[in-house]
């Protein structure tokens, strides 16, 4: 089961997210209680089944002398990265620091991104929707992937 499609939601006073329901079923079919891991990167927050998190840090973790960029990247992801239950309506409490980091008040979009799912504030998410995609196909072919649409 992946991640998939767009949800709009709001933050409660509370700081709390209401998940959706296929959100919700993925990680309770991929960890016990639907236990996850939130943590800040590229302008968003970013949720992982924590199986999923844990297998991410083993491997980082055998990297042999990494770079001062990769240990910076580290300090951001691995750094930040906070341990949730989801509470028995299907919510997560967003910390205000990564509120912060993605620049998250109230009105939120979820996005489904496969093996994990993203949390962006609505006005930078609009930003990006916005943008002009016209060269990505050629950046897809060069990897070896054919969109058709």
């Amino acid at each position: 089961m992946l991640f998939r499609g767009r949800s709009h939601r709001s933050l409660d006073p509370k700081g709390r997210l209401m998940l959706p329901p296929d959100f919700r079923d993925i990680l309770v079919s991929r960890a016990e209680g639907g236990k996850l891991v939130l943590t800040s990167f590229d302008d968003c927050v970013m949720g992982y089944p924590l199986p999923d998190w844990e297998d991410f840090e083993r491997k980082f973790s055998t990297l042999k002398n990494p770079s001062r960029k990769m240990r910076d990247f580290r300090r951001l992801v691995i750094g930040s990265a906070e341990l949730m239950d989801m509470d028995g309506q299907g919510r997560v409490r967003i910390s205000r620091s990564h509120m912060d980091y993605a620049g998250i008040t109230k009105d939120v979009v979820l996005l489904g991104q496969g093996s994990r799912f993203e949390i962006w504030d609505q006005g930078r998410f609009d930003g990006i929707v916005a943008q002009d995609f016209d060269d990505v196909a050629a950046e897809l072919a060069d990897s070896g992937i054919e969109l058709s649409l």
